[in-house]
């Protein structure tokens, strides 16, 4: 499930898009549809649910509810971007994997070395080695459980280390497109 499947009325975003909502709304949206995954939200005042929860001893049978920072101190949207990038759930193979070696090591031709060299540089100067790493986890968690992924799309389809990663099927070397094209 998204939040998109829920009503939005009860969701609110703050200023970095970060999906949160009140304990009372999502006791309405469950009021609503009894179904609906508590796991998928941040709220902002979760602690009498979840101490309820543990006084039940329900905690390995009732998902708890994530609080919601509401008193973030990022000064940027760039700032808030890397925080949540150095968050983010992945195994540790992943989060310590030298993803610049790694796309070297796919490189059969000098021209393929050469474009993952100036694509890596560009990928560095904007300080996005993790989303890489994070990109390799979710291409490999999809193979692993048959999810299908597209062609490609947009812009993302002139980056050729993407294209090692598995994130789209467009080799941009070959159709030569420029890597200006998604980071510019």
């Amino acid at each position: 499930m998204t939040l998109s499947t829920f009503d939005e009325s009860f969701i609110e975003y703050d200023r970095f898009g970060q999906p949160f909502c009140s304990s009372e709304s999502l006791f309405q949206m469950l009021y609503k549809n009894p179904k609906t995954d508590l796991s998928k939200f941040f709220v902002v005042d979760p602690e009498e649910y979840n101490s309820a929860v543990d006084s039940l001893y329900m905690s390995d049978i009732i998902p708890k509810l994530r609080k919601y920072n509401q008193n973030l101190s990022f000064t940027s949207t760039e700032e808030y971007d890397r925080h949540m990038q150095n968050t983010w759930h992945m195994p540790d193979e992943y989060k310590n994997l030298d993803i610049a070696q790694w796309l070297l090591d796919q490189c059969k031709t000098d021209e393929e070395l050469q474009r993952v060299g100036q694509e890596l540089l560009m990928f560095l100067e904007r300080d996005m080695f993790m989303l890489l790493c994070y990109m390799k986890y979710l291409v490999d968690t999809c193979k692993k459980h048959n999810i299908v992924l597209g062609v490609g799309r947009g812009s993302s389809v002139a980056s050729y280390c993407l294209y090692l990663i598995g994130v789209h099927k467009v080799n941009s070397i070959y159709y030569d497109i420029p890597i200006e094209e998604f980071l510019n």
